[in-house]
Order: structure tokens, then sequence, then C-alpha cells
């Protein structure tokens, strides 16, 4: 299966500060202003696209071929119109991770993840029931993370706007504005609802954050968290891993909590990192061809290893912990990630608009389909609401004596440690 790199996007679709990179695609002039001026013909073009390479070979049950006919026998004054058509169309996949975005929306998604960002910070998705727009994760150091907004948080409005039914694109555009303007979130968090003000800001992302800790009875640990799989995550990964072998750590505990993903080949270098063989992940189209990464000997260290986990773990996130787990390299402590296997190509469209196709399925070295069911950590530890509050409201407790899950991973390595340890 031919893929292309920079245009795999395992983050969730919507995003409220673009993390994903996409496929770079130039059209010759005449070809883009033929486009521009004949709406019919892009709504065709994505019908063409979603016909070659979506993931569904029924297209969710649909006559796909018949719709195209359907589609191509209107009329369209504008590309407005043809845009309302091609949502329409896609609404009838029932994937909240097949979307199309008008030019705006497209540049918007094209941010350099290695950059710096506009917005607040909030990776989305969508219910495929009850179209809830529910969060992902916030991404750390981000307004909506200081803000308190968690993972499972339900949008329920955005400003003075209800989101009943609102397509992510739109809910993303709202949530989007000027540096320093002021949007107001309402969520559903349990039996609470909360009205969250948020400043909008320019937001610069370092997604590796390291440094070597001395536990008594253990060692030298080496604590690593994970933000977000971003272009610029394995170069830092790397650089982490190499700085704590320097200093001689005895183990380490990679901290992958509400990390939502980001791009499929960062996972699979970060997974490279830390395994000396083995399947990393599979990756399955609607023909049944799989594309499998493997380790390829080129690890940097093989010292024993936690990975913590929680419900915003998601993506990229589960295809590194998985594979850490099936491989029995690392004990994942935490609780269930968040379950998303599915693999996005986002192409550009020749008027300047954007697609982003559901091409595939990611399995897990044993073979495990985890989308809408997520990984089962090793260990599980549940955080009572309290505790949860205190980690999201001083995020310098995170992976500290305060924070409980990180506490099982301490005392796991001791366990090991003194299970391994020679018989006098």
């Amino acid at each position: 299966m031919t893929l292309i790199k920079r245009g795999l996007v395992l983050g969730t679709t919507a995003v409220a500060v673009v993390t994903v990179a996409t496929v770079s695609v130039s059209l010759h002039p005449k070809t883009q202003a033929l486009l521009q001026d004949s709406p019919k013909d892009i709504v065709d073009e994505v019908w063409q696209l979603i016909d070659r390479t979506y993931v569904d070979a029924t297209f969710n049950q649909t006559d796909w071929q018949a719709l195209r006919l359907s589609y191509l026998d209107r009329s369209y004054t504008d590309r407005e119109a043809a845009y309302t058509a091609i949502r329409e169309m896609l609404d009838t996949l029932e994937d909240p991770y097949t979307r199309f975005m008008d030019p705006q929306e497209f540049s918007n998604m094209q941010i350099d993840t290695s950059g710096e960002l506009t917005g607040v910070g909030i990776q989305l998705s969508q219910d495929e029931e009850t179209k809830n727009l529910i969060v992902v994760s916030p991404i750390e150091d981000t307004p909506a993370f200081d803000a308190g907004i968690a993972a499972g948080d339900i949008i329920t409005r955005i400003d003075d706007v209800d989101t009943a039914g609102m397509d992510i694109s739109d809910a993303v555009n709202l949530i989007r504005g000027p540096v320093d303007s002021e949007v107001s979130l309402t969520i559903s968090r349990g039996e609470r609802t909360l009205v969250v003000p948020i400043v909008r800001a320019r937001i610069e992302i370092h997604p590796v954050r390291y440094e070597s800790r001395f536990e008594e009875g253990l060692g030298t640990i080496g604590y690593i968290r994970l933000t977000q799989f971003s272009a610029n995550a394995a170069d830092e990964m790397r650089d982490a891993i190499r700085a704590l072998e320097q200093e001689s750590v005895d183990s380490y505990v990679l901290d992958l909590r509400s990390n939502p993903g980001g791009l499929l080949y960062s996972s699979i270098d970060i997974a490279r990192m830390w395994l000396e063989d083995g399947v990393i992940v599979s990756t399955v189209n609607r023909q049944g061809l799989t594309d499998r990464q493997e380790a390829i000997g080129d690890a940097l260290t093989d010292k024993p290893m936690i990975v913590l986990v929680d419900g915003g773990s998601a993506s990229a996130s589960e295809i590194l912990s998985g594979a850490l787990q099936d491989n029995e390299r690392a004990t994942l402590v935490g609780t269930q990630t968040f379950g998303k296997g599915l693999v996005q190509s986002v192409r550009p469209l020749g008027d300047g608009s954007g697609l982003a196709i559901t091409v595939a399925k990611y399995l897990t070295p044993n073979g495990n389909d985890i989308n809408e069911a997520g990984i089962a950590p090793d260990v599980t530890v549940e955080l009572s609401e309290d505790q949860q509050e205190e980690l999201r409201s001083d995020r310098t407790l995170i992976g500290t004596p305060s924070d409980p899950q990180y506490v099982e991973a301490i005392n796991l390595l001791m366990r090991k440690t003194t299970a391994a340890a020679p018989v006098p």
C-alpha cells in the first residue's frame, strides 16, 4: 500500500489548533483555473477520490455510483453550492473523520506542525451516533489546557451558538479567532455543565519534556512526557533518550497521557527508538493490502520502562503504546485509551479546498483492531475527580509523588528491579 508520509493523519480530524501535516501537491495554473470556474468538477473530484481510496468498499452500504449520477445531474450556481453538495455526499458515509474543507479551512489545516500555531489548543472528535463534539485532549501549555478543558468534555455551545448536530469544521471555525480574543465554551462533564472562557493565543509547541530523577532503592529514572506526535516529535524524543542515556539512567517512565496523536510516521520512528525488533503496526486498506512497519535494530536503549496512558491517549499514542505492550517491551499503567484506529490522508483539491479521507485502519502487532475499543493498560489506576482536578489545576504535579499513576509506575519499576536482582 502506497502512502505518503506527510499526508497521513492519525490525530483527530477536527482540531482547534491544527497538528497535522498535509500532502504537498501542486496543480498546473490552467487546471486550477478550470476547476475554479467549474463547481461541478470539484464535486466529481471529491467523488473520484472517495471512490478510489475510501477504506470501506461498501461506502457505508451506499450505492456510490448512483450517488455520483445524482449529484452530477444538479446545476451549481457557485462554489458554495458545490461545497454544500459535497458535504451532503460525505454525510452518507457517516464517518466523522472523512470531511471536506473549503479553501480557508484547508489553509488553516496546513499550519506547519513544527512552528507556531494560533488557537486555543483543543483536538476534537465527533460521536458517530449523537454527533456530540467531544474533546479528545487539550494540548499542554495552551489556553484550553490552562482553562481546565479535559479529555472527554462535550462542547455544547461555542459562545452563544448551540453545537447540536454541528459539523466539526464549523465548530473549529467558531473556536478559532484572532490572538488575544476570547471564546466561551459551554461543556458537559458528567452531571455538570460548565462555561469556560478561553483567550486565544499564539502557541509554540515542543512536544517532548524530560528529566532524570533519583528514586531511593531504584536508582535514576528517566521521565519523558510526550504531548503530541508532531513533525518535530521524533527528533526531540531522540535527543531526550540520548541525553538521559548520557546521565546513565536505570529505567524510564514514558508519559503519553492526554496525547491526542498526530503523524503516523512520527509514532513509528519513536517506536523504533525503544524496540530492537518486532512489528510496530500494520495498516490495512479496503483491498486488504497490509503495510507492516517493523523495528529495524536501531533501539537507543533496552532499559526497563513503564508507559502511562489514559482516555486522552489517542491514535498515534495508541500505536506506540500498543507496539510496546504487544512486544512486551513496556508495562502500560493508567486507564483505557481513546480508541481511534483509523488513518486519514489529506488531499488538496483543484480550487484550493481540501479533503481528509479515511484510507486505512491500523492493527497492533498482535492483530488487535482498537478502533472504538482502545487499549487496556496492564495495570489500571483510576483517578478520582478531585485528583484529576488537582493535576489539571497545577500541571507541575504531573509525574510527581502527587500523581497516583506515576507513583504506581515507580512502584512497578521497583518490583521489577527487585525481581531481577541476582540472588546472593
